[in-house]
This record gives C-alpha cells, structure tokens and sequence, in this order.
C-alpha cells in the first residue's frame, strides 16, 4: 500500500469499484498529478484495474469545468471508438463515477480524487527514439483529432485560459519585460530583441481564426510524446492520455508543439547549441503519421500551415521561458540561475533553424499529401 493515501477506505466508499482490493502502488510518471495503480479481483477471478488520481487544483482550479471536458470528451470518443468497432477498454480513457454518480471526489481533507480505466499492456516512453516510434505517436494524436472532427468545440471551458493564445503569451512576455522584477534583461538583449523582431508572427493564426479560415477545434494541448499509450506487442499507438488541457482551440497547436519536443536533435535545456538542430526526418515521419489519420478531417489552410505552427508553437515556448527568467523563475521549476535562458535560447536556436528549412517543410507536408492521396 502507497503510504501517500491514508484513506483508502474513504476511497473505496467514494467509488463504484468492483471485486476486492488487491494492491496499490504509486506511478511516478506525471508532474502535476499524483497517480496510481488500484487493482481488484473478482469472485471469478478477473482482475479490475483503475488509475486512481488526485487532480492538482493549485494548477487546474475548476475541477468541475475541468471534469466537464474530460467527461465530455471521452464519452464522446467512447461512442466513435465503437462505431469504429475499435476496443473503448484500451484506446480511450474512461471516467468511472462516484456512488453518487459525479465524476470526481473530494475527500475530507479537501483532495480531488478521480478514477480512470487502466490501459493494460502498454506503455508511454519519454523522448523520440527513432523516427518510427514519433510516426506512430503522430498517428494516434492524428486519430484524436480525426475522431474528435465534429465535436462542438465551443462547448468546452478553458481550463487554462489563453494556453496557447500566442498574441496574449506575446503580450506576458511585453510586460515581464516591462517590469523586470529580477533586473536580469539586461542579461538577455539578444534574446529579447529576437521575440520583439517576430511580434507579426504570432497574430498569423489567429487572424486567421478570425477570418474564419481557420476552425475551431477540440485540441490537447499538451501532445509529447509520452501522452500516447503504445501497445506493448506492436509499439502502435493506442490512446491520447492526460486530458487536463483538452480545450477549444486550433489543431495546429497540437501539430506545431510535436515538432517543438520530438524533431529537436537536443534536450529542451542543451547549452551547446551546436547540437540544437531541426531534424527533418523526424518532421516527414510526424507529419506523414498525423495525415494518415487526421487528413482528411482537416481543412486546407490547416493543412497549409502545418509547418509554420511548428515554428509558432516553439517561439511560444522559448518566449514563456525568457519571461519567467525576467520575471524572476516563478513559473518553471529551474536548477539553476540560467536555466530559464538557456532553456529560451535551444528554444530560439530551434526557431532559427525551422526558419532556414521552412520551404523544405512546406514541401515536406505537400509531398506527404500527394503520397497519401490528399487532394486538399
């Protein structure tokens, strides 16, 4: 038993678990929430398996709007998965309910617990490996979106409002600087004087979701890699997990923040930017996975700019972190005075590359199109 949950009792009174518990261990594999393994054995026999959470809501302070979405979402893809004649049980997360029949549970000292399927024989892995495993991991997150086509995004709450609003990260980061709590700008020039030089940049997708010519869509919103369970014979991936963030949004946040994490050659914290470089294969293997699935749900002009919201979405970070490091380091966890700016810098140096191999994504993305048969 995992000495962190002191009332379980609580919990098996809160939940509507089936058979007789037979262990508990903790999963060390998330930042924010705490998670577990419950397991129960049937009279039969059969063993029930659940991931037990407690949602952090210092991060996510409206667990009702949030388990709305999350509720929403899965039942939705329950119902597609189904349709589809796909197996629910492993390719999508379920929400059980409490015996009253809400989705979560505050217990007595005040903690939001949660209760999930477990999706057996899988498993998650943490950085790209090769360029197949970032194809498949695409595939799944293409699915997700392909799925999810036709749900009504606008129905869903921001459960971290302007996320991924880069016109208002753009406007943060105008006013850590600004401010300068800690002093530390003067440490930055170059850096900064490279986001103020791409202030147009970060309206483009938003103009266009104004304009219309962009829609709006159900987004993750957080798609590293190891949010997509891959099945333990075939490495295939099987389910989109950690669901926290699932907002309304644009499908190329999702897509543009892939190729940020996986198609970098280097840590999100190298400080031999030498070694930070786009990798253009790891990009053709992501961006050929996500269209297999998605493609055909997705609009030409999204098609289109496919590969400048990877460029987007890794200036959007490497902003994030200069602001924090001008702001003092209040949001990331740092391990050093200069984490935050090296951080921003592999961010940049990224940018910088996306920028000199931009015609060659472009072309990446058309010819993955021709190849797939996508007349968009």
């Amino acid at each position: 038993m995992s000495e962190k949950i002191n009332n379980v009792e609580e919990l098996l009174n809160a939940f509507q678990f089936k058979g007789e518990l037979s262990e508990i261990k903790q999963l060390d594999d998330g930042h924010i929430n705490d998670t577990y393994y419950f397991e129960f054995v049937e009279e039969n026999g059969h063993k029930c398996r659940y991931l037990v959470q407690v949602l952090n809501t210092f991060v996510f302070k409206d667990p009702d709007a949030l388990m709305k979405n999350v509720v929403g979402v899965t039942n939705y893809l329950h119902d597609m998965i189904i349709k589809n004649g796909g197996d629910p049980e492993r390719e999508s997360l379920y929400v059980y309910p409490t015996k009253d029949n809400k989705s979560y549970y505050i217990d007595k000292n005040g903690k939001c617990w949660r209760c999930y399927n477990f999706i057996y024989d899988a498993h998650t892995v943490q950085m790209v490996d090769c360029a197949e495993t970032f194809y498949k991991a695409a595939k799944a997150f293409g699915k997700f979106q392909q799925m999810l086509a036709d749900y009504p995004g606008e129905t869903l709450s921001e459960t971290i409002p302007n996320f991924h609003n880069t016109v208002s990260r753009f406007a943060d980061f105008k006013k850590a600087l600004a401010d300068n709590i800690s002093g530390r700008a003067e440490q930055a020039e170059k850096e900064i004087s490279f986001v103020l030089a791409r202030e147009k940049d970060c309206s483009v997708l938003l103009d266009l979701l104004k304009e219309g010519k962009l829609p709006l869509r159900v987004t993750h919103n957080d798609t590293k890699l190891n949010n997509v369970m891959l099945d333990n014979t075939t490495g295939e991936g099987i389910c989109v997990v950690d669901l926290d963030t699932v907002m309304p949004g644009l499908s190329l946040y999702d897509f543009g923040d892939s190729i940020r994490f996986g198609a970098n050659t280097a840590a999100e914290d190298e400080k031999d930017l030498s070694k930070v470089n786009l990798s253009l294969e790891y990009f053709k293997a992501y961006a050929m996975g996500y269209l297999s699935t998605a493609g055909e749900s997705l609009t030409a002009e999204e098609i289109n700019q496919l590969a400048f919201s990877s460029k987007l979405m890794t200036l959007e970070c490497g902003m994030r972190f200069l602001g924090d490091f001008i702001n003092g380091d209040v949001y990331f966890k740092t391990d050093y005075p200069e984490h935050n700016l090296v951080r921003c810098r592999t961010q940049f140096k990224l940018v910088g590359e996306m920028e000199k191999h931009m015609d060659e994504m472009n072309a990446i993305v058309k010819d993955c199109c021709k190849e797939l048969g996508l007349n968009k």
